[in-house]
């Protein structure tokens, strides 16, 4: 009876998961297009829905909420729903999305599918080849096998976003780093800008007036008959023709000239507006905020730099050890939430985002288990099997710590560029 009421209670919260996914499918993602694949909305919704009821789990283990065995069979339920759905049903309607938009193989799209699908697998299985991720006793069809593979990729992903974000983050935020623009640099450039765009309708109708001059001439030579206007019109080249091709020329890099002028007056727009926006309550308070990650930033790479070189693996950070003592000291529930967003609605790009979204989750499983309290953790390593969970945190802080230092490295010489680049124009 009561591992009846424990799945009533799993599938109602899967049932409110996938009506949600499905509403931010049509609301966010589809809003401005008529066309909707209804595959593609319930894919989503799936993914959506048995990716935010791993975390609900996770949440169920510290929180004693349903009984341990029928935690233990819905966690079994959910990894394989999600396994199968990453491995097996998104990358087959990626596959066939991406044929039905060729031509050539439309009429056999069904066969270039698998094919596709089958490429996909054999690098995902040879992904696992150079990774020391589970021990060889296990099985080809294990879940053990899948997950470990899944794991890698959405671990590298994680760490990319978070090694990304820990830099730009503060550098968003932070008023310190935006550009002294005032409104006559704006008014400059803008004035600039209007004087090239004279400048291309001037040569544009310069160009205009030759081949109308062209076409007159050329109408009065047909008009000319005899042995000699036929010489006359092959041995004479077209006046103004060489003229023509230099105008064009001018032409077309003072429309490049121009996109640079547009970009870069917008550019200064948006940080004028910035530099008001720093100046208000709030504008303060991100930028206080951006002190912080600046802080947090700094001390992750050093911690990540710290486990790779002492071969040490991490558990707590700062802003882990903070929620966690939260939680259990004032009694705050958190909830986790993760979706990507884009103004891009084709089929293939949603199912993209659809697996983007469950290998992250995955993965976040995967890191959160070395955080969890012994006492909370039996399950879920149980669950996930005999995997090599320290290889995943240091593969994290490899490729975070590689992350952070190439965002910092890019934005400086962003940041560098952007002056220099004022000035020039």
């Amino acid at each position: 009876m009561s591992f009846l009421v424990d799945s009533v209670i799993m599938f109602t919260s899967q049932v409110l998961f996938f009506g949600f996914g499905w509403l931010f499918f049509m609301r966010q993602l589809f809003k401005d297009y008529e066309v909707r694949q209804y595959v593609v909305q319930v894919v989503f919704s799936v993914t959506f829905a048995f990716s935010c009821t791993m975390f609900e789990l996770i949440i169920f283990e510290i929180l004693g909420v349903l009984s341990s065995t029928s935690r233990y069979f819905h966690w079994k339920l959910n990894l394989y729903v999600i396994l199968l759905v990453l491995i097996f049903v998104v990358p087959f309607y990626i596959g066939y999305f991406v044929v039905s938009n060729i031509r050539l193989l439309q009429r056999q799209r069904l066969l270039f599918s698998c094919v596709v699908w089958f490429t996909f697998m054999y690098f995902f299985w040879k992904l696992g080849d150079p990774f020391p991720i589970l021990s060889p006793k296990h099985g080809i069809l294990s879940i053990e096998q899948l997950i470990s593979r899944v794991g890698v990729i959405g671990v590298t992903l994680m760490a990319l976003l978070s090694g990304f974000g820990a830099v730009n983050c503060p550098y968003t935020y932070m008023s310190y780093f935006l550009r002294n623009v005032t409104d006559s640099d704006i008014l400059a450039l803008e004035r600039r800008l209007l004087q090239t765009m004279d400048m291309i309708v001037s040569k544009k109708k310069r160009i205009a007036m030759t081949r109308r001059q062209m076409y007159q001439r050329g109408e009065e030579q047909n008009k000319q008959t005899g042995f000699w206007g036929m010489i006359k019109s092959v041995t004479s080249s077209p006046s103004g023709s060489e003229n023509l091709f230099v105008i064009q020329q001018e032409v077309d890099a003072l429309e490049e000239l121009s996109r640079q002028l547009f970009l870069e007056t917008v550019d200064l727009q948006a940080t004028k507006e910035r530099i008001e926006y720093s100046k208000t309550f709030q504008g303060k308070y991100f930028n206080f905020l951006g002190y912080f990650f600046s802080i947090y930033c700094v001390w992750k790479i050093f911690m990540a730099t710290i486990n790779i070189v002492f071969d040490r693996v991490g558990k707590n950070d700062p802003v882990t050890r903070g929620i966690e003592i939260t939680v259990n000291y004032l009694g705050i529930q958190f909830d986790f939430f993760y979706a990507i967003s884009s103004s891009k609605s084709s089929n293939v790009i949603v199912l993209v985002l659809a697996q983007i979204m469950g290998m992250y989750f995955v993965s976040s499983v995967l890191l959160m288990r070395m955080s969890m309290p012994l006492e909370y953790r039996t399950i879920v390593t149980e669950v996930l099997g005999e995997l090599q969970f320290n290889f995943y945190h240091r593969w994290f802080d490899v490729i975070f710590l590689v992350s952070a230092l190439s965002s910092i490295l890019f934005l400086y010489l962003a940041h560098k560029q952007a002056p220099e680049k004022h000035m020039t124009l």
